[in-house]
């Protein structure tokens, strides 16, 4: 079992960037395929990146290729989401997750962080 947190959520300007990070327990974190989701009011909870244990393949939505990037650092057991060219429509609860399979473009993850809140002002 693994636990997540996440940090790195705020308030900024259209246009501008954040770093979402997600650190994680236990001692086998590579071999878990990492994610982040968000959850904007009154809509469904949407994936919006993932990436394999090793890092060496990547999955992004639509709505944030381009401008998103997700990475992990498993020395320090962490996942990053850098975001950059932020809209007012990025404006969710950024969730971190993970699980044991290996499919990095499915949304069914096992373990969830508690969330980080994103707020994009116009």
């Amino acid at each position: 079992q693994v636990q997540v947190v996440e940090s790195g959520g705020g308030l900024v300007q259209a246009g501008g960037s954040l770093r979402l990070s997600c650190v994680a327990s236990g001692r086998t974190f590579s071999s878990y395929t990492m994610g982040w989701f968000r959850q904007a009011p009154g809509k469904e909870r949407e994936l919006v990146a993932g990436i394999d244990g090793i890092g060496g393949r990547t999955y992004y939505a639509d709505s944030v290729k381009g401008r998103f990037a997700i990475s992990r650092d498993n020395a320090k057991k962490s996942v990053y989401l850098e975001m950059n060219s932020l809209k007012p429509e990025d404006t969710a609860v950024y969730y971190c997750a993970a699980k044991g399979r290996i499919s990095i473009n499915t949304p069914d993850y096992d373990y969830w962080g508690q969330g980080t809140q994103v707020t994009v002002s116009s």
